[in-house]
This record gives C-alpha cells, structure tokens and sequence, in this order.
C-alpha cells in the first residue's frame, strides 16, 4: 500500500491518499480549500491513474472537511465516518464562520463505521481503531502488511492532539495512543493530520506527552 500526502488550507492539514497496485484508492480528510489545491489532488489522482472509492474522514473538524463536497460530487463518493462525529460535522459551519474561512457545506455521514471493523480497497485491508480524545469520534487506520499508520490529530511527532475544543478530553486522548497506538509496534510509520510522519517508537521515547 502506498500513502501520498498532500498539505492544504491555512491550517496545513495534511489529507492523504491510499493506494495499491488495483489503482483503487481512498481518500481521508480531504482538506483542498481552494481551486489550487483541488487541482494538486485530482492531478496526482489522474497522473497516476487511481480509482477512488471512499471518502472517509478521520474526524470531522473543519480543516479536515473542507474538501468533502469537491470530493463527493467530483467521484461520486459518499462520506464514512464514526457515528458520533455526526454532531461534529455538524458544527463546522460554526467553526469556518468564526475562523472567516470559505466552506460548502460537507454531505452528510452515509456510512458509520467503527472499532474492529475492517475497510478494504483494491488489494488492501484497513483496520479500523477508534481513538477518541481530540474528536469524540477519531479513528486512525491500520495497515498491517506495510506497518503504516492513519492517526489523524491523535498522534503527532512530539506532540499530541489539542483537547480543548467541544468533546475532547486528554485523559482519554492518552489512553487511545497508549492503550490502541502503542501496541501496533514501535516500527509502525504514523501519519498524523498535521506534520510530518514519525514512529511510535519514536514517539515512546521522546514525545514529552507520553512520558
């Protein structure tokens, strides 16, 4: 499986687009804010000839989002999400009027999905963990053949998810990295929502919140 990485909007969010040698691929947390970055990701897309089949979100803050409508309506894809980030997409209109940044309005949540749970695309299978704490709903993705990662804004190089917006809460952001994170393995590559990639074993050695 490979994991291309794309930095958009004024939040530097980092989307991601998964993918294997079917062509098929997925596409988490399309954050394109512009006609710029849009293009940047249908380019990459038809470059190298991939097939997206789901749109999936991560959590549904606003930086995350942004990019859901252009997504949907371009490749005929509906959303998938945890349940309870329902409330959350809901919201992002709040948060892209308080921050005066410009949003058409996400497509609703077509399919939950959860913990255990398995999604598949082409020749690859994702597991599903849910990881609450940042977002009451977070889930990260796991590909086990390849050791890589899909966090989110769970985990990141030094540091870890904010947990002062609307249902997060820190305690249960610690336990998700070290009850469900750290026992992948400290080889396994993370992708975070913001940053670069690192390790979780990089991450039990220095990250000064999981000490």
């Amino acid at each position: 499986m490979q994991v291309a990485v794309f930095t958009f909007n004024a939040f530097s969010e980092n989307t991601y687009i998964l993918y294997d040698d079917s062509k098929e691929c997925i596409i988490i947390d399309p954050g394109c804010n512009s006609s710029d970055e849009e293009a940047i990701l249908t380019g990459f897309i038809e470059a190298n000839s991939l097939i997206p089949v789901t749109l999936l979100n991560t959590h549904c803050h606003i930086d995350h989002v942004l990019g859901n409508k252009f997504i949907a309506d371009k490749y005929n894809l509906h959303l998938v999400a945890h349940e309870i980030e329902k409330i959350v997409l809901e919201a992002a209109r709040i948060s892209a009027d308080l921050y005066g940044i410009k949003y058409i309005d996400s497509p609703e949540i077509h399919q939950f999905i959860s913990e255990g749970e398995k999604l598949s695309f082409g020749n690859s299978e994702l597991e599903v963990l849910f990881t609450p704490g940042h977002s009451p709903g977070s889930i990260s993705l796991f590909h086990k053949e390849s050791n890589q990662l899909i966090a989110g804004d769970v985990l990141f190089q030094g540091s870890i998810g904010r947990t002062d917006l609307p249902g997060g809460d820190f305690e249960t952001l610690i336990r998700s990295i070290k009850d469900k994170i750290f026992p992948l393995g400290d080889e396994v590559i993370v992708y975070s929502g913001h940053g670069p990639s690192t390790t979780i074993g990089n991450e039990k050695r220095t990250n000064p919140f999981l000490q």
